[in-house]
C-alpha cells in the first residue's frame, strides 16, 4: 500500500517508479490520487468548520434562552439542525472518498528500489555472478523428471487427473518419501543453522490477511476460495471503510458468507502473524519458517508447463519470512537469499541468482532475487525460489508498526519473504540432476539420513 502523503510530496518520483513498472498511465494515476486526496482533505476541513459552528451555535442557544430571546433561539436551533444534516451527509461522503482512495492505492504495485535493473520482462533480469554455484552435470540424453518418475512407477498424473483434474499428481513409495525428506531437511537447516522459528500456520485465511500481503483484491482469480457467493470486490469498499476508520477489520461481517482463502504460499499466514500489531524494536528481526502445502489456481498460466510438476495447483514449499526495521531489511534480504541458496549448495545442485528487473517483479516487491536451478532434462534454468524485500508496502496494508525502546511508535515494519525452497521443484531438480542411465536416481548424501539410509531410488 502506498502513502498518499508521500505521493503528494514526491509526485514525480512516484510517477517514475510506476513507469518503471510498465504503467504507462502513471501520470494520470498520480493526478487522480492527488486530486481525490485534495477533495477529501477539503471536505474534512469543511466538516471541521461545520462541527465547530454547530458547537458554537449550541452554546448560543442556551444563552438566547437565558435572555428569553425565543426568536434568536429558534433561528439558532434551525441552524444547528441544518448543520447536523450537513455533517451527516458530509461524513458519509468522507467515508466513500476514503474507501475509494484506499481502493485505488491498494491496486497499484510497489515502487522498485533504486538498484533494481530496468526492464519490462524476464529478458531484463540480470545475473549476480558472485552468487552462482556449481557446474552442469555431464549427462547424455538427460530425461525430464516426469519421464523418470513415471518410469519408476512412483509419479502418476493420470490417476490424479481422474480424481482432481489437471495439474495434480500422486507421488508414491520412495518419491513420496523423498518429498517428505526434502521438507524435513530444509526445515532443519533453516531452524538449526539459520535460527528461523518453525511455525505450523493456518492453511486458510480471511480476506484481511489476503489483502494484507497483496493477494487481494488484484489476484483474486489466482486463489482458491471456500465460497464464491460474493466476490472480494463487492466487499472491498466495506473493508476499506473499516480500515480507514480504525475499526477492527477482523470483526467485519462480510455477508452473505465469511470466506476463507486457501493459501497460495505460507507467506500469507506467516507475514500476517503480526497483522495490526505494534512490535517491540528489540524483538526484530523476527524470522519464521513453515513447511506447508500451497494452492494456486494458476489462472494466468494457461498452456504453460502442462506436463510434469513445474506448475501445479497443489504443491509443497518451505517458506521464509522476516519482519524487520527499515534499517535492517536490505541486509536481511541478502541473508535470506543466502539461506535459500544453502539448501541447493548442500544438495549439490547447480544454480544461479538473478536480480529481477522492475517490470518482472511481483506486485508487493521492491526488490527480488530469483534463484534458478539447472534442469538437464529441460536444458535450462528454472526458478526454484524468489526472495523479495517488500519494504513497508505490506506493513501499511496490515497496519503493522514497531515501537522503540522508549515505547514510542516509530514506523511501519519492513517485510520479506522467500522460498527456502519450493519442495516439488527441488524434487524435480534431484530427479533430473541425479538420474542414472539405468533409470535409477542417486539420493544426495545429505538426504540419506531422512530416507532411512537409502542411497538409490530404483523401480
Amino acid at each position: 500500500m502506498h502513502d498518499i502523503k508521500a505521493i503528494r510530496e514526491n509526485r514525480d518520483g512516484f510517477i517514475a517508479g510506476l513507469k518503471r513498472r510498465g504503467i504507462s498511465s502513471a501520470e494520470s494515476e498520480a493526478d487522480r490520487l492527488i486530486g481525490k486526496d485534495a477533495d477529501l482533505r477539503a471536505l474534512q476541513t469543511r466538516l471541521q468548520q461545520a462541527q465547530a459552528r454547530r458547537n458554537e451555535a449550541s452554546k448560543l442557544i442556551g444563552q438566547a434562552k437565558a435572555k428569553k430571546d425565543e426568536a434568536q433561539a429558534s433561528a439558532l436551533m434551525a441552524e444547528v439542525a441544518g448543520l447536523k444534516d450537513e455533517i451527516a451527509k458530509g461524513e458519509d461522503r468522507e467515508r466513500n472518498l476514503k474507501a475509494e482512495l484506499e481502493n485505488e492505492l491498494a491496486s497499484l504495485p510497489n515502487i522498485p528500489a533504486a538498484d533494481v535493473p530496468e526492464g519490462t520482462d524476464e529478458e531484463g533480469n540480470v545475473e549476480v555472478p558472485a552468487r552462482a554455484f556449481g557446474t552442469r552435470p555431464g549427462l547424455n540424453s538427460a530425461r525430464e523428471h516426469f519421464e523418470i518418475g513415471e518410469a519408476l512407477g512412483m509419479m502418476d498424473f493420470e490417476r490424479a487427473a481422474k480424481v482432481s483434474g489437471s495439474r495434480f499428481v500422486y507421488l508414491t513409495k520412495s518419491l513420496a518419501r523423498l518429498e517428505r525428506a526434502l521438507g524435513s531437511f530444509m526445515l532443519d537447516l533453516h531452524t538449526d543453522t539459520f535460527g528461523y522459528t518453525e511455525v505450523s500456520p493456518p492453511l486458510m485465511v480471511r480476506d484481511a490477511a489476503a489483502f494484507g500481503t497483496g493477494q487481494l483484491p488484484k489476484f483474486e482469480d489466482d486463489l482458491f476460495v471456500t465460497s464464491r457467493e460474493a466476490t472480494y470486490t463487492e466487499h472491498f469498499v466495506q473493508l476499506g471503510r473499516a480500515q480507514v476508520e480504525g475499526r477492527d477489520i477482523d470483526a467485519i461481517k462480510l455477508d452473505p458468507d465469511v470466506r476463507l482463502w486457501l493459501i497460495p504460499t505460507a507467506e500469507v499466514s506467516l507475514t500476517n502473524y503480526v497483522l495490526n500489531e505494534f512490535l517491540d524494536e528489540s524483538a526484530l528481526p523476527l524470522r519464521m519458517t513453515a513447511y506447508t502445502p500451497c494452492f494456486r489456481a494458476e489462472a494466468g498460466a494457461a498452456g504453460k508447463d502442462t506436463r510434469g510438476m513445474i506448475r501445479m495447483h497443489q504443491f509443497s514449499k518451505v517458506e521464509l519470512v522476516s519482519i524487520t526495521t527499515p534499517e535492517q531489511s536490505e541486509a536481511e534480504h541478502e541473508r535470506m537469499t543466502d539461506c535459500a541458496q544453502e539448501v541447493l549448495k548442500r544438495l549439490g545442485l547447480h544454480h544461479r541468482v538473478m536480480t529481477l528487473c522492475a517490470g518482472d517483479m511481483g506486485f508487493t516487491a521492491k526488490k527480488t532475487y530469483d534463484i534458478e536451478v539447472w534442469l538437464p532434462g529441460q536444458g535450462r534454468f528454472r526458478e526454484i525460489s524468489s526472495c523479495s524485500n517488500c519494504g513497508d508496502f505490506q506493513a501499511r496494508r496490515m497496519k503493522t508498526r514497531y515501537r522503540g525502546k522508549d515505547g514510542k511508535v516509530k514506523d511501519f515494519v519492513h517485510t520479506l519473504n522467500g522460498s527456502g525452497l519450493a519442495v516439488g521443484r527441488t524434487l524435480v531438480a534431484i530427479l533430473e540432476n541425479y538420474q542414472n542411465a539405468d533409470g535409477s536416481i542417486t539420493v544426495p548424501e545429505v538426504l540419506r539420513p531422512y530416507m532411512g539410509g537409502l542411497e538409490k531410488i530404483e523401480k
